[in-house]
């Protein structure tokens, strides 16, 4: 039998997997790694031990250049991620619940500041602390079958992952005050009508993946950076965030990849990126 040839390794590039303990999974396949949420027993809850290999997983991501997308997925076929594991929540004492507060925060922010961008692929249930892992990307994606909320009231806490900051940053402070104090679930058609959601699809795990796959395909080194720039500019007024802008810019402006995309360009040719 032949050896495969290059140009079908190219288009056909393999997968690796790499696991993060018991319940967290990442896929990588042509610069694009999905951060897959593989508890399916507990429909994706946040216990403790999730907590640690989310933020585990999301160190790892954010010192390999290679990955210039992640996509955040459910391995479960009825729920992205239905928020902590409020059954280990209800075993706690204080101080208990005390020492686990840092655990839990560090999966959230993890997820938020992983620097290359994300898209969230929801399908089924996205609930207090699942729906604010997926508030954390830049970009969600659900099917029909989505249902996100934050639920937190209903239960006498508040969102605890980024909620209430991230929600009023999306669709603005009044909608997202209107949703936390109800609590109230929100099916697929009006989260896209909200902005809870940016794009509908019918299998939302493939369209985010297939967006993944367009996004990197651009400059490793531009995309950072222009993440960068968005998330540290909101919020800011237009001249300090024209600073935000201009400092990025400075930072990618001498780059080897701005070297390439340019000779790329002139030269009529897709560019092979040095990522630096």
């Amino acid at each position: 039998m032949s050896e495969p040839s290059e140009s079908t390794e190219s288009t056909e590039p393999s997968e690796s997997e790499q696991r993060f303990g018991e319940f967290v999974a990442v896929r990588t396949r042509r610069h694009v790694a999905e951060l897959v949420l593989d508890r399916p027993k507990a429909m994706n809850a946040v216990s403790t031990e999730m907590a640690r290999s989310i933020a585990a997983a999301c160190h790892a991501l954010a010192g390999d250049p290679d990955v210039r997308v992640t996509v955040l997925t459910s391995t479960h076929d009825r729920a992205f991620c239905v928020g902590a594991d409020l059954k280990e929540r209800n075993s706690f004492s204080d101080a208990e619940l005390v020492r686990q507060r840092p655990t839990a925060r560090a999966a959230y922010t993890g997820v938020l500041e992983l620097p290359m961008p994300t898209v969230a692929a929801v399908h089924g249930f996205a609930l207090g602390g699942g729906f604010e892992l997926a508030l954390a990307c830049d970009l969600i994606v659900a099917d029909a079958t989505a249902v996100v909320g934050l639920p937190e009231v209903s239960v006498g806490v508040i969102p605890g992952g980024g909620g209430t900051q991230l929600l009023p940053r999306r669709v603005g402070a009044a909608r997202a005050a209107e949703l936390v104090f109800t609590a109230r679930r929100v099916e697929a058609a009006e989260a896209r009508e909200l902005g809870l959601v940016d794009r509908l699809a019918d299998d939302a795990r493939t369209e985010a993946l297939a967006l993944a796959a367009r996004i990197a395909v651009n400059s490793p080194v531009g995309l950072r950076a222009a993440k960068r720039a968005m998330r540290l500019g909101q919020g800011l007024d237009l001249r300090a965030g024209l600073e935000v802008e201009d400092a990025a810019w400075r930072s990618v402006a001498f780059s080897g990849d701005r070297a390439e995309g340019v000779a790329a360009f002139n030269e009529k040719r897709k560019p092979h990126w040095p990522g630096e």
